[in-house]
C-alpha cells in the first residue's frame, strides 16, 4: 500500500508557505473589520475572535490526529469522532464515579484511547490495508456506528455534563472567556506541540514520516511498517481521546456529540491539506474564527454556514487546501 501524492508531500513536513499564511491572515483581518461594521460593537467582535481562537485550537488537535492517520495509513477514518465521544463518556464516568478532576482523567483517557487505537488497527483495520478504499470507509463507518450505539445502550440518551472545579470567567482583550475554555485551548496547543516534536525530533517520528513518504522504501531500510501503522493509528486515536477529555467541561455529552466534531475535523483536514499535520492545526484556528466571526456577518444563521462557505471557496480556488502543496 502506498500513499497518495498529496499525503506524501505534506505529511508532517515542517516548512510552511509563509506567503500564503500572510494572505490568510489578511483575509481574517478583513473579515473581522466587516464583522465590526456589521455589529457596531468592538466588545462583541473581540468576544467572537477570542472564542474562535480558543475553539479553533481544539479543532486543530482533533484534526491533527485525523490527518496523521490519513497521511500514513491512507485511510479516511470516519470513526474518529466516535473515539472522541468515547473519551467524553470515559471522562464523565471517571469524574462522576470517583470525583476525579477532569484534567486528571485527561491522562487516563489519552492512554486508554492509545491502547484502543492500537488494538483496532491491528485487529480490524490491518486486514483492510491495500484493499479497495470503499472497504476501509465502510469499516470505519461501521465502527463509528457500533461505538455510538454502544454508548447509547450503556449510558442512555440523556445529555450529560462535566463540571470543572473553579471554572470562572477570565477577561481577555475586552472579552470574557471561561477558564475551562482557556485551559482546553492551552492543553490542545501543548499536545499539538508535543506531537510535532514527536514527528520531527524522534526516531519514531522519522520512521512515521518515512512510511508516509514511501512505504516500500521504508521497508527496504528495515522499518517495520506494520508496527508504524499500528502506532500511527494509536497516536491519532489518542489525539481524539485527549481532545474529548479537554472539551468535556465545554459540551453537552451525548453519544452523537463526536459526530459534530467529525464534520468540523474533516473540513479542517481538507483545508489544511490532506496529511499535513501543521496545516491541520492552523486550519483549525481558521475554522474556529470563521465559525464565530461568521456568526456576526450572517446573523440568525447556523455557525456552520460560514464554515462551509469558507470550505467551498477554498476548494474552488485551491483544491489542495490552504496549506497543501500543489505537487
Amino acid at each position: 500500500m502506498t500513499t497518495t501524492a498529496p499525503a506524501d508531500a505534506a505529511a508532517t513536513r515542517p516548512p510552511l508557505p509563509w506567503g500564503r499564511v500572510a494572505w490568510v491572515l489578511g483575509v481574517i483581518v478583513v473579515a473581522i473589520v466587516l464583522a465590526y461594521v456589521q455589529s457596531g460593537s468592538g466588545i462583541v467582535v473581540s468576544q467572537a475572535v477570542v472564542t474562535g481562537i480558543l475553539v479553533g485550537g481544539v479543532y486543530g488537535l482533533v484534526a491533527m490526529g485525523l490527518t496523521l492517520i490519513f497521511g500514513v495509513l491512507d485511510i479516511v477514518n470516519f470513526a474518529h469522532g466516535a473515539f472522541l465521544a468515547l473519551a467524553l463518556f470515559a471522562t464523565y464516568w471517571l469524574v462522576a464515579s470517583t470525583g476525579m478532576h477532569p484534567y486528571v482523567a485527561l491522562g487516563i483517557c489519552t492512554v486508554v484511547m492509545f491502547v484502543l487505537g492500537a488494538l483496532v488497527q491491528r485487529g480490524i483495520l490491518a486486514g483492510a490495508m491495500g484493499r479497495p478504499l470503499e472497504n476501509q470507509l465502510l469499516i470505519t463507518l461501521g465502527l463509528a456506528m457500533i461505538i455510538e450505539n454502544a454508548l447509547l445502550l450503556l449510558f442512555g440518551a440523556d445529555p450529560r455534563s462535566v463540571a470543572l472545579p473553579g471554572d470562572r470567567g477570565v477577561p481577555i482583550l475586552g472579552a470574557v472567556a471561561d477558564l475551562s475554555r482557556i485551559l482546553a485551548f492551552a492543553g490542545a496547543i501543548v499536545l499539538a506541540g508535543l506531537l510535532f516534536l514527536l514527528l520531527q525530533r524522534t526516531r519514531l517520528g522519522t520512521a512515521i514520516r518515512a512510511v508516509a513518504a514511501d512505504q516500500a522504501g521504508a521497508e527496504l531500510v528495515g522499518i517495520d511498517t506494520r508496527r508504524i501503522y499500528m502506532l500511527t493509528f494509536a497516536i491519532g486515536t489518542a489525539c481524539a481521546g485527549a481532545a474529548g477529555a479537554l472539551v468535556a467541561p465545554l459540551v453537552t455529552i451525548e453519544p452523537t456529540t463526536g459526530a459534530q466534531f467529525n464534520i468540523i475535523a474533516f473540513v479542517v483536514v481538507v483545508l489544511g491539506g490532506m496529511g499535513n499535520v501543521v496545516g491541520a492545526l492552523l486550519s483549525g484556528l481558521v475554522i474556529g474564527l470563521a465559525e464565530q466571526v461568521g456568526g456576526l456577518l450572517l446573523p440568525g444563521q447556523s455557525p456552520l454556514l460560514s464554515v462551509f462557505i469558507v470550505f467551498v471557496l477554498v476548494l474552488f480556488l485551491r483544491p489542495q487546501g490552504l496549506f497543501g502543496r500543489s505537487g
